[in-house]
């Protein structure tokens, strides 16, 4: 049996992208766009994404980053949304049958002249000691690179 913890932890992440917050806003409620940069699969199609984008709706992700490893899930909840400003979720993940995290996060999208400052404040708690809060920290500025990618430009 393994042994039961809890650790909690906050991380905020910061990027400028070089589009307006209303397009970088729809890649997060675009199932077919947040699924070509969300789960960092090297093939898209191995990974599954529904998105239900409205308050109260929810999304769920499965995904194998590599051959043989674990099935993860992600699955949110979306507690609010003010199109083209914010995005808050709740949400909680497995590694197969194991919860790791769960976890409440918020998303800002603040106008930076032509661009977006996002703006990503997650609050962990981390189970099990089978995730942690760097390793979620990397994996979510991971996901903003690709991010970056999906819109056609760099982020800084």
């Amino acid at each position: 049996m393994t042994d039961r913890s809890v650790t909690h932890a906050t991380f905020v992440i910061e990027r400028l992208y070089d589009a307006p917050p209303a397009r970088v806003f729809a890649a997060w409620g675009d199932p077919v766009a947040k699924n070509r940069w969300f789960a960092g699969v090297e093939d898209p199609g191995a990974a599954t994404m529904e998105v239900d984008f409205r308050v109260g709706g929810s999304e769920r992700n499965t995904f194998t980053l590599k051959e043989g490893g674990p099935r993860y899930t992600y699955e949110a909840f979306f507690q609010d949304i003010v199109p083209d400003e914010r995005i808050v979720l709740t949400n909680h993940m497995h590694a197969d049958q194991n919860r790791i995290s769960v976890n409440l996060v918020s998303i800002q999208f603040d106008a930076a002249g032509s661009g977006t400052r996002l703006t990503i404040t997650d609050h962990g708690a981390y189970l099990d000691g089978f995730d942690r809060a760097d390793w979620r920290e990397e994996g979510t500025r991971d996901e903003l690179d690709r991010l970056a990618v999906e819109l056609g430009g760099k982020s800084s």
